[in-house]
């Protein structure tokens, strides 16, 4: 890792969805799950104003990603179908919507300064999921 600065939020999403494939055992059938999503937003240089990026409006980017999935079946959502759904690709979706909010300016004038975002799905206190990535440039 290098070196810098991160910032951490953190919010909740419950969900529905199955898998296809013999891997997954029982997780075929439909079943839910709680994520505590947790998303960390790195720099290596703080900006102007002494931040990574603003913590409210980073909490209020993560909430947005989250809100399309919340309660929801996610084997019904068109932009899955044919997906499976683990944790792994949805901390993947969920980092690419937060690189939209970064291109958007939503995550403030200077998060273009941004090297990279992971988000972090918790399923349980004993199994989690990451994924880490760039920011993506517009």
């Amino acid at each position: 890792m290098t070196s810098g600065y991160r910032v951490t939020v953190c919010d909740r999403v419950m969900i529905a969805h199955s898998f296809q494939g013999a891997v997954f055992g029982p997780a075929q059938r439909l079943h839910g799950a709680t994520y505590v999503i947790e998303a960390t937003f790195h720099r290596p240089a703080l900006d102007p104003d002494g931040i990574v990026v603003d913590i409210g409006a980073a909490h209020v980017a993560l909430a947005a990603a989250l809100e399309p999935l919340a309660y929801r079946n996610l084997d019904d959502l068109d932009c899955f179908k044919g997906q499976n759904t683990t944790t792994e690709f949805l901390a993947g979706w969920i980092h690419g919507k937060l690189c939209d909010a970064v291109r958007a300016g939503t995550l403030g004038p200077h998060a273009n300064g941004l090297s990279s975002i992971a988000v972090n799905l918790r399923e349980s206190d004993v199994a989690w999921a990451s994924f880490t990535g760039p920011v993506e440039s517009a």
